[in-house]
């Protein structure tokens, strides 16, 4: 069974066992999240499909731990203006792995 879930403005393809890294949430490690945003769940015949979510589908995860990405370089430079900047940037995520998906 898959289902297509909405979190972080991202939408994800999910199944039960799926580990992944989604927007940041605000849950400690260990905790059990629920994702009320199913936008479809995958089944075979028993398909269904929400417009715009499936009423009463629901997906639960548990959160692994939270943290940074790895740093990405942001460099803005402007040719002939001897202007130049240099960032960086961590974006922060929360691993999740996908414990049920409820209809």
């Amino acid at each position: 069974m898959k289902a297509v879930i909405v979190t972080g403005g991202k939408q994800y393809t999910v199944s039960e066992g799926d580990v992944l890294y989604i927007e940041k949430l605000e849950a400690e490690a260990e905790a059990t999240v629920k994702f009320e945003q199913v936008l479809a769940v995958l089944d075979g015949e028993n398909s269904k499909i929400g417009a715009p979510v499936v009423e009463g589908a629901s997906v639960e995860a548990k959160v692994i731990k939270t943290g940074k990405a790895k740093k990405v370089i942001v460099f803005k430079y402007k040719a002939k203006k001897n202007e130049k900047k240099k960032q960086g940037h961590r974006q922060p995520y929360t691993k999740v792995e996908i414990t049920k998906i409820a209809l």
